[in-house]
This record gives structure tokens, C-alpha cells and sequence, in this order.
């Protein structure tokens, strides 16, 4: 990978973290138990739904449905 593909990512994936950011629910988020809220913390911050399921103990899919009940966007 070369330097402007690396920058084209970055850039991409900020885009992404601002568009997670502005479309969470954070009323919603800040009602959840400690661990929900940091799994959905985390994946608005790093996009990894892997990762941030497992910090709740969900299946993918579990998350998945508690990312539509926040509002966060999956964004690939």
C-alpha cells in the first residue's frame, strides 16, 4: 500500500467516525449499562463490530440490532 492509498483511508475512516458520531442516538446510549454503552462507544469510535460486540458478550447480530436501536450506522 502506498502513502496515498494510506491517506485515502484515513480520510474514509474519519469520514465514517464523523458520520457514526452525528447520527448516534446519545440519549440512547447514555441510558444502556456500562458495557452496552462501551461497546457502542467503541463502535462509533473504530467501526470494529467484531470487537465491539464481544466487549458486551453479543453475536454480531445482537449488536447489529442494538446498533439500528441507537441509530449508529454500519458503514463499510
Amino acid at each position: 500500500m502506498n502513502l496515498k492509498q494510506l491517506e485515502e483511508w484515513h480520510r474514509l475512516e474519519e469520514e465514517a467516525k464523523r458520520i457514526r458520531r452525528r447520527e448516534a442516538n446519545w440519549e440512547f446510549i447514555r441510558k444502556q449499562r456500562p458495557r452496552i454503552r462501551a461497546a457502542l462507544i467503541y463502535y462509533i469510535e473504530f467501526g470494529d463490530i467484531r470487537r465491539a460486540s464481544k466487549i458486551d458478550q453479543m453475536n454480531i447480530e445482537e449488536f447489529r440490532e442494538l446498533l439500528r436501536d441507537a441509530n449508529i450506522p454500519v458503514i463499510v
